[in-house]
């Protein structure tokens, strides 16, 4: 069954108007009147709908059921990337969501081979959301990833939360697995340097405000393969996946 995000209220009986890109999905898919699809708007759970009218540009449904059913991860990752080359984040954040990541935080660090000036970032931004939602609506997760603003590792790092922070580097003695295995699951952020790497200066930094320095074992992983590999490893190791 066809699932999509519709942002909006949802409940049993409502007959709405789904959103144009929703609506757009809808004639692409050649679906039907009286189709069954499901919908899900980001606040738990998701909704059995049928579709009620088909028009050139409109497109409605009728909400006929709702299902508490949550395939979150029982902790919070998120994953703090720093930007790489081309479209790698595409299929980084994709990935991701696939993962369970509860939210990405893009960064930009001293190695980075991509700048982004504040008008493409918003765009990027954007075009960032649409692959969380699409993901999402392909994995079956019923609540949408929180999607940062594109942040300076250095101005990003000072900054002080609850989640212990991770940062996976080539030159730590102890490896994530091993750190995994011996403590609870908990709400942690994963940072993960472009290629070539965060700076020695970059990782000190992150060391001092409390990052905690682990490695992913023995062979160096692409920046691409690097954070997805440390969610498979977190979720195998906290029975997560």
């Amino acid at each position: 069954m066809p699932r999509f995000y519709c942002p909006i209220a949802l409940f049993i009986g409502a007959q709405i108007a789904l959103p144009d890109a929703v609506a757009h999905h809808v004639q692409v898919l050649r679906l039907n009147l009286g189709d069954p699809v499901t919908l899900f708007n980001g606040e738990g759970g998701e909704y059995t709908a049928t579709l009620a009218s088909i028009e050139k540009k409109r497109v409605s449904a009728e909400v006929k059921a709702f299902t508490p059913r949550e395939v979150e991860l029982p902790y919070a990752i998120t994953l703090a990337q720093a930007l790489p080359e081309a479209s790698k984040m595409d299929w980084i954040i994709e990935k991701a969501i696939e993962l369970g990541a509860a939210g990405i935080q893009p960064l930009s660090a001293q190695r980075c081979v991509v700048r982004l000036s504040a008008e493409r970032a918003t765009k990027r931004h954007e075009h960032w959301q649409g692959i969380i939602v699409a993901a999402s609506e392909q994995s079956g997760r019923n609540r949408v990833a929180h999607l940062a603003e594109l942040a300076d590792f250095n101005g990003w790092i000072r900054q002080q939360d609850l989640h212990r922070r991770i940062l996976l580097t080539p030159r730590a003695d102890l490896s994530l697995t091993d750190w995994a295995r011996h403590h609870p699951p908990q709400a942690i952020s994963l940072i993960i340097g472009p290629e070539g790497g965060f700076t020695e200066a970059e990782e000190n930094a992150a060391c001092a405000q409390g990052a905690l320095a682990l490695s992913m074992g023995p062979r160096i992983l692409r920046t691409e393969t690097a954070g997805l590999t440390a969610l498979a490893v977190v979720g195998a190791s906290w029975d997560g996946l």
